[in-house]
């Protein structure tokens, strides 16, 4: 068989081997038992990585496709980005949104993002306090409400 069908072979089995190791139970979800076993360690978690998992397989069927050592080398790495790449046409398309446009006297960072779990009433709570301004705030020197990482 000539070289491109092949490829177009490994691709494919490269994609379905990495996928069912790291996505799917398998029949008698004998594959979530395996990945159980595995638990936390170093080849459980490559096993929850699919792209570090599509090397390794790219790597055995490279091994099948591939003549000489640049080619070998070659295959493994087309073999694992296509499987990459046809796990991406299957998820769902990454949204990115629009940076929310900072208000009067509030400082827009740029690069952070506020936070979802109401923060945004909280800092505006803690500008105006309900007690007539009397109390401490949360808020740090530049007005912004602090966090400790």
């Amino acid at each position: 068989m000539d070289f491109w069908p092949q490829l177009v072979l490994g691709i494919l089995a490269t994609w379905r081997i990495t996928h069912l190791l790291a996505s799917e139970d398998g029949p008698w979800e004998i594959i979530a038992r395996f990945r159980a076993r595995l638990g936390s360690g170093l080849a459980g978690k490559l096993l929850d990585c699919f792209q570090c998992l599509s090397l390794w397989v790219a790597l055995v069927t490279a091994f099948l496709i591939g003549r000489g050592l640049v080619n070998l080398i070659l295959t493994w790495l087309a073999l694992s980005g296509a499987a990459c790449l046809l796990e991406r046409l299957g998820q769902e398309p990454i949204v990115i949104q629009p940076i929310r446009q900072s208000l009067e006297g509030e400082t827009n960072d740029g690069m952070l993002r506020s936070e979802t779990n109401g923060a945004e009433t909280n800092r505006d709570e803690e500008r105006a306090p309900a007690n007539g301004g009397a109390g401490g705030s949360a808020a740090g020197a530049d007005g912004g409400a602090t966090r400790a990482d």
